[in-house]
C-alpha cells in the first residue's frame, strides 16, 4: 500500500518550530521577554536621508499659547483616533520596535486624517513588508530606524496594509525560532499575497496579489525634531497637535520595571535603544502642589506591559532621551475603498484644512 504524505499548513509548522526552538530570552522584572542588551537602533548604510519636506512645520504656525494644557489623541473629546497597540514579540522576539513604533505613528495619522474613530476600520500597515524589503535602509529584526523606515517607504512607493502581509517576526538574515524556515526574501508574494488550500492533499498554497491591488500609503514627507532644536518641547507638541503621534527614541532599560505613574528618574541612562511613539502629553498636580508635565506614550510589548500597553514619562528632562530624537511622518495617499480607490492626505498647514483644527479644539 502507498502512503501519502499531507503537506502541513505553514501556520501548523511554525507552531511546531517555535515550541521545539530554544530561543536566547530572559524574563526582566516585569516578566517580559527580551535578549539581554540589545540596542534596537541601528543606521544602515543604506539610509542617507533623515529629512524630507518643504511644507511648513506646525510649531511655524501654532504658537504656544494656542496649545492645550493637555491633549491625547487617545481621547479626544471621548473618542480615540489611535490604531491598536502591537506587540512586537509575537509569534517570537523580533527587534523591530523601530518598524511598529513608526508604523503604529503613520497608521494613526491615516486614522486622523480619515476622520475615523470606528475601531473596525483601522488600517495597520505592514511590519512585515518593511522586513522583508527594508533591510538596505530601514531594518532587521536585529534593529534599524524610523528615519530608515520612512524613507524606504518614500523611496519604495508604498507600504502594504497589514491583510497583505501579517507579522511573522522575522527578517530574511534572522536564524532565531523558525526564521529560516520561512521565506521572507523581498518578491512579490512576501509583499501582498492570498493562500488557498486545495482540495487534494491540503496543500497551501499562496500567491502574490497584482500590484494594482495592493491595499497601501504612501509617505509624502517626513523629518526629525532634535534636543538641540530651539524650542523642541514646543515643536514636539505642535507637531502632534497638529498632525498626529510622533516616533521617538528612548532608552529602552528603565522601561522593563515600569508598572505604572509617571516615571520621572533624571538619572535614567539617555541612550536612545528602543523606539516608541508618543501619542500626547497631560499634567499631574502632585502633593506639594507642584505640576508635572508627561508626555502619553505608546510601547509596541502588548497591553499586558504597563498602563495597557502605553506609560507616562515626565517631560521636558529628556527622561530616557524621549526628546532626544522626534521623528515624523505625513501620508501621501492612502487606499480607502474597492478597487484601489485612494484617499489623499491634507496638511493642516493648507488653509482648506479647517476641520482638522476643529477636530483638536473639540468644535
Amino acid at each position: 500500500m502507498t502512503t501519502m504524505r499531507v503537506a502541513r499548513p505553514l501556520l501548523f509548522q511554525i507552531t511546531l518550530l517555535l515550541f521545539s526552538t530554544r530561543l536566547p530570552l530572559v524574563v526582566c522584572g516585569n516578566g517580559h521577554l527580551e535578549t539581554p542588551g540589545r540596542n534596537e537602533i541601528v543606521h544602515l548604510p543604506g539610509h542617507t536621508i533623515e529629512n524630507s519636506h518643504q511644507l511648513p512645520l506646525p510649531h511655524t504656525y501654532i504658537t504656544p499659547e494656542q496649545l492645550p494644557k493637555a491633549f491625547d489623541w487617545g481621547n479626544v473629546n471621548g473618542v480615540s483616533y489611535l490604531t491598536g497597540s502591537r506587540n512586537q514579540h509575537l509569534p517570537q522576539y523580533c527587534g523591530s520596535c523601530w518598524a511598529h513604533g513608526s508604523l503604529s505613528a503613520l497608521a494613526d495619522r491615516i486614522k486622523i486624517a480619515r476622520n475615523s474613530s470606528i475601531p473596525k476600520s483601522d488600517i495597520h500597515l505592514s511590519v512585515q513588508h518593511v522586513l522583508n524589503c527594508g533591510g538596505k535602509v530601514a531594518g532587521s529584526c536585529h534593529g534599524g530606524s524610523a528615519t530608515g523606515t520612512y524613507e524606504f517607504i518614500q523611496q519604495n512607493g508604498y507600504v502594504a496594509y497589514e491583510t497583505c502581509q501579517p507579522y511573522m517576526a522575522c527578517s530574511n538574515e534572522s536564524q532565531w525560532g523558525f526564521c529560516p524556515h520561512v521565506d521572507t526574501t523581498c518578491q512579490p508574494q512576501n509583499i501582498c499575497r492570498n493562500c488557498g488550500m486545495k482540495y487534494v492533499l491540503f496543500d497551501n498554497q499562496c500567491t502574490a496579489i497584482p500590484s494594482d491591488r495592493i491595499p497601501n500609503a504612501s509617505i509624502a514627507e517626513f523629518g526629525t525634531i532634535s534636543l538641540s532644536d530651539n524650542n523642541n518641547i514646543h515643536a514636539i507638541k505642535a507637531e502632534i497637535y497638529a498632525r498626529g503621534p510622533v516616533a521617538a527614541g528612548v532608552n529602552g532599560k528603565p522601561l522593563h520595571v515600569y508598572h505604572g505613574g509617571v516615571y520621572k528618574n533624571q538619572t535614567a541612562d539617555k541612550h536612545n535603544t528602543h523606539i516608541v511613539s508618543i501619542v500626547g502629553w497631560g499634567v499631574n498636580d502632585e502633593n506639594d502642589n507642584v505640576s508635572v508635565e508627561y508626555w502619553i506614550v505608546r510601547n509596541s510589548w502588548g497591553e499586558y506591559w504597563g498602563e495597557k500597553g502605553f506609560c507616562r514619562i515626565q517631560l521636558g528632562h529628556n527622561i530616557c532621551g524621549i526628546e532626544h530624537k522626534i521623528v515624523w511622518a505625513t501620508p501621501g495617499r492612502f487606499t480607502v475603498g474597492a478597487r484601489g480607490a485612494s484617499q489623499r492626505y491634507v496638511d493642516p498647514s493648507s488653509n482648506n484644512n479647517n476641520d482638522r483644527m476643529a477636530l483638536q479644539k473639540g468644535r
